[in-house]
């Protein structure tokens, strides 16, 4: 795992010594990333530069030192993540004439970019990496992301120039990063809790989406006049739609004992390629069904007690540690719980800005960040089990929105949309109101993002959000466009948006503050096609969800730990925001200072802030987006005035 950043200005007479220098303050920002090593790589000519922060993982010597030039010349890679088949891809070069000095997977991965080309390297890696490839023969510059979106990549302007990194810290180090802010993105994350891709909270600033390679030319980022570049065309190489799309039409024919084994198979495959590491190896251990499975694969492996690390909430319902304990001592981890209390968990609220660089508002980072330090005092990587819910029908969100499509399917459409819509963020608070904010769905789609969505109506007390900032993939009727069943569309769209743009972005940010590295081996894309080429009848028998991944976990666990209600892994922020947490809460939601940032219409937050403290409405889940916004513009405001401080003419 690594940290990566850049720009590109495409002019003449540019200094090398200011252009490295700026380079370094990119990587500096992100060091946490990349505490082992540091690299910066200038072309003046080309006013490119490419900045790289390195935890080491394979090959810990200085042969794995970032950015690499290819043996020929011709290629220059920073790159961040891991190419877990690298080892095979190896082999496979050196029968082609290849040679490598070192024994890293970047080395690897240049070697292939030379004999393949990027593009079918790309589809030929199995693996998380987000990508910034200069091309010296055709001057141009490749920026590329993992099929899931495991690795953050973001770009945009800064005045005359492209710059790009694996955090947007990075990009806040040029001085003429002025982006505002997005309020069509401000929106969205008041909607899901965070920011979807190619968005970001910044206007002129995109994330790559994943299975995406951005190429760029000198003609391409110098097009438009400065401050109002556009969103540049993204290249697919693999997409989740598409890939679906292609298992639902070749289903798996065998029976379900028969996909138990396959998904036992290539799943202790996907959990051997992520145990390859030159560091110590861990894995974090919820007691539900996925982190369960992962461990005890990793267990199974004989070489050795895996580190298994879990978080516990004193006196919360919150609480999965026992769960946790219970499995681990039943397979033999060398098992490491910490119970944290409220003082604890908010010491880490302060820190989020910083840690997220973007506002995000799934409380859940709270407990993910405290896991995170603690495994990194033991381990340098640890596996999760990111991914099976999504893949297996796993939230009971997906039941329930099938139940209820399945009832107003029984309703003629047009009085069902006559009777329906209107009740605005009452439509949260269940009974009556939340049934009709449901009747006016065309699809499952709409029905299920009644499930997911935070406020209903966030156009309502977002100021200058557009009509069509809340066009998501959950906005659509049928995300799969014919294809699957409402089951398959509604697990496509958390797929595609929520798991790397809430989810994965959490572990990464989290695991990244403290320089860990964090690997999912149920989002390996192999076992994703595998899976959505399953029937639902294997995913969801009718009593239990995820029914089989549980029989594979039934292999390695007794069947009293498998079979339990799942517990969320969450964070008490009603009561935090109720003790604690108010003071902060208060200053923040100040409405005269609300009224003069001039991004939400003051009085109705302070309305429902009110509401709350009186105990009147569980509005803490509405308030928790809008404290994260607050929080964040607070320290993006002082980062940037440090910047323009520290601002180095010429550039």
């Amino acid at each position: 795992m690594c940290g990566l950043a850049g720009l590109w200005a495409p002019a003449p007479g540019c200094d090398q010594a200011q252009l490295a220098r700026l380079g370094q303050q990119m990587g500096d920002a992100i060091a946490h990333r990349g505490p082992d090593d540091a690299g910066v790589w200038v072309d003046a000519g080309q006013g490119l530069v490419l900045s790289h922060r390195r935890l080491s993982i394979h090959d810990l010597s200085p042969l794995g030192h970032q950015p690499m030039a290819s043996r020929d010349g011709r290629y220059q890679l920073a790159y961040n993540g891991e190419i877990y088949n690298f080892q095979s891809l190896r082999q496979e070069l050196l029968g082609l004439g290849h040679q490598f000095a070192g024994h890293s997977d970047t080395e690897v991965l240049l070697a292939a970019i030379v004999q393949w080309g990027l593009q079918a390297t790309l589809e030929r890696s199995n693996g998380m990496f987000a990508i910034a490839l200069w091309d010296s023969q055709q001057q141009r510059l490749a920026l590329a992301r993992d099929r899931v979106g495991k690795k953050p990549l973001y770009y945009g302007w800064a005045g005359s120039s492209l710059v790009f990194g694996s955090e947007l810290k990075a990009l806040w180090q040029h001085p003429d990063f002025d982006n505002p802010v997005n309020p069509d993105a401000l929106a969205q994350l008041l909607q899901l809790d965070y920011i979807p891709a190619p968005h970001s909270i910044h206007q002129h600033c995109w994330k790559l989406m994943p299975g995406c390679v951005l190429w760029l030319d000198a003609a391409a980022v110098q097009a438009g006049p400065a401050g109002h570049r556009p969103r540049l065309a993204q290249q697919p190489f693999w997409s989740a739609s598409a890939a679906m799309q292609q298992a639902l039409a070749n289903p798996f024919t065998g029976s379900f004992e028969q996909g138990v084994e396959a998904v036992d198979n290539l799943l202790r495959d996907a959990v051997d390629l992520r145990s390859v590491a030159d560091v110590p190896v861990g894995v974090f251990l919820s007691g539900g069904t996925d982190s369960a499975l992962v461990a005890s694969m990793m267990q199974v492996r004989g070489q050795g007690r895996v580190r298994s690390f879990s978080i516990g909430f004193s006196g919360s319902s919150h609480d999965e540690a026992p769960l946790a304990s219970a499995v681990a001592d039943h397979l033999g981890t060398e098992h490491t719980e910490l119970y944290v209390d409220g003082a604890d968990a908010l010491a880490v609220v302060p820190q989020l800005p910083a840690m997220f660089d973007e506002p995000f508002a799934d409380a859940s980072q709270v407990p993910t960040a405290l896991v995170a330090r603690l495994a990194r005092s033991e381990v340098t990587v640890a596996l999760s089990g990111d991914g099976g819910d999504e893949l297996f029908f796993g939230y009971l969100r997906y039941s329930r929105a099938l139940r209820n499509w399945s009832m107003l399917r029984k309703v003629p459409a047009r009085l069902r949309r006559q009777l329906g819509g209107g009740v605005g963020e009452a439509g949260r608070t269940g009974g009556l109101a939340a049934v009709r904010a449901e009747l006016d769905a065309f699809g499952i789609g709409d029905v299920y993002r009644h499930r997911v969505q935070r406020w209903r109506d966030p156009l309502a007390v977002v100021r200058g959000a557009g009509a069509d900032a809340l066009d998501s993939i959950y906005q659509q009727a049928d995300p799969l466009h014919g294809a699957g069943t409402p089951a398959d569309a509604m697990m496509l769209a958390d797929f595609a948006c929520y798991l790397p743009d809430d989810l994965l972005v959490k572990v990464d940010r989290t695991s990244m503050a403290v320089g860990l590295e964090a690997r999912a081996p149920l989002l390996d894309w192999r076992l994703a096609q595998l899976a959505w080429s399953m029937p639902l009848s294997f995913k969801h028998d009718g009593r239990q969800s995820k029914a089989l991944l549980k029989q594979v976990l039934c292999r390695y666990l007794p069947q009293g730990m498998v079979y339990r209600p799942k517990r969320g892994f969450g964070a008490p922020v009603s009561q935090w925001l109720g003790g604690a947490l108010q003071p902060w809460a208060d200053a923040l939601l100040d409405q005269q200072r609300l009224q003069r940032e001039g991004y939400f219409d003051a009085a109705a937050i302070s309305a429902i802030w009110r509401q709350f403290k009186a105990g009147q409405r569980k509005w803490h889940t509405h308030l928790w987006g809008v404290l994260m916004f607050q929080s964040w513009l607070e320290h993006w405001q002082q980062c940037r005035q440090h910047v323009r401080d520290a601002r180095h003419p010429g550039l």
